[in-house]
């Protein structure tokens, strides 16, 4: 009777620590990567929250505003009014712009 108690308490753990490993990870809130991106390369300039500092316009909403294809070509060639070309590149560029089109 011990052995059975033993085997299905056993058995019990191995397979609520199998789930709850899982759980975890599928709750997990990883950042998008064009988030991630955005956050490190435009928020010194743009505001923590994107909500636009000084001269720059707020971000965190600028998908109801432009296109991804818009921002995009922002991203890549800058403004006449201050937003420099080039700082993010290649694929970072369109995740980045695919992000930021999503923020209405």
């Amino acid at each position: 009777m011990k052995k059975l108690l033993l085997t299905f308490a056993f058995g019990s753990v191995v397979f609520l620590a199998a789930c709850g490993g899982g759980a975890q990870e599928n709750n997990a809130t990883a950042k998008p990567e064009g988030e991630t991106i955005v956050m490190r390369s435009c928020a010194s300039c743009h505001g923590g929250q994107l909500q636009g500092m000084r001269n720059t316009p707020a971000l965190n909403d600028v998908g109801s505003r432009l296109s991804e294809e818009e921002i995009l070509d922002i991203i890549l060639n800058g403004t006449s009014n201050g937003m420099p070309p080039g700082l993010i590149k290649g694929e970072d560029a369109e995740k980045a712009a695919a992000w930021l089109a999503e923020q209405k």
